[in-house]
């Protein structure tokens, strides 16, 4: 099933580029992003499926996809962690690789600081609670070697917004 998503998702999503500030200047982000509300009829029936299975092993349901697609070894993702006002509070986060597997590194936010680095095999899930991101930070650094394309699929617990 791993195979067949990535390349439903790969071909049908209408992935878009993003440019961010950093460092006081205007930089293209390295990977192409798209999101969608699990609500939306709009939503790849590959990515409702994930979600299901995202679901029963985080015993949890999400309402949101967001998607992230690694076109080769130069794209990445800076260590972060997820904006906490963006997430339903203590909701966990469920993180499905397709595609390629990348190395993800988590290391903690405080003193002493340690890191780990995690092979994300296509088809894993990666679970990561609320407190992973009040106290780690993780990315996918750019490869040294050639990669084939990755993507990742982060389901999330949004808090409800009003008018919905």
């Amino acid at each position: 099933a791993a195979t067949a998503w990535f390349a439903a998702l790969r071909d049908g999503v209408q992935w878009r580029s993003e440019r961010r500030l950093m460092y006081d200047r205007e930089v293209d982000v390295p990977r192409l992003v798209a999101s969608y509300a699990l609500d939306d009829p709009q939503v790849p029936g590959e990515l409702l499926v994930a979600a299901g299975i995202a679901q029963q092993l985080a015993g949890r349901e999400f309402n949101s996809a967001g998607l992230n697609f690694y076109r080769d070894e130069r794209d990445s993702v800076a260590p972060h962690n997820d904006k906490l006002h963006e997430l339903e509070a203590g909701a966990p986060i469920a993180l499905l690789s397709l595609g390629a597997a990348r190395t993800m590194t988590i290391r903690t936010k405080a003193a002493p600081r340690k890191s780990i680095q995690l092979e994300l095999e296509p088809g894993s899930v990666l679970l990561m609670t609320y407190a992973t991101q009040q106290h780690f930070d993780h990315g996918i650094p750019k490869a040294s070697a050639a990669v084939g394309p990755r993507i990742s699929v982060a389901f999330r617990r949004r808090p409800q917004r009003p008018w919905r």
